[in-house]
């Protein structure tokens, strides 16, 4: 992979995760939405997102060999962090 290959998906990584940090102090900021109902809607389009690339580059769609170990990390992540978009401040 070329350096200036490298240098655009680090840039775009990290402009993505400042825009994630962006629209959830937009969303949770102004108690638009609950910090539950957030992390809810979050997760499931998230994992709606995957199965749909899934099904676009036609590999195997997710079943019983799912890591569900995995998941439920993400979810221990997911859901301090919505909370703590609503206390803390910038």
């Amino acid at each position: 992979m070329s350096s200036r290959r490298t240098l655009a998906y680090t840039t775009f990584a990290l402009v993505a995760f400042a825009a994630n940090s962006v629209l959830c102090r937009l969303a949770l900021g102004e108690e638009t939405i609950d910090a539950a109902s957030f992390s809810t809607i979050r997760l499931v389009s998230g994992a709606l997102t995957l199965v749909l690339v899934s099904a676009l580059v036609q590999e195997k769609r997710v079943g019983h060999s799912a890591n569900w170990v995995s998941a439920v990390v993400l979810f221990l992540y997911a859901v301090p962090f919505s909370y703590a978009y609503v206390t803390l401040s910038t």
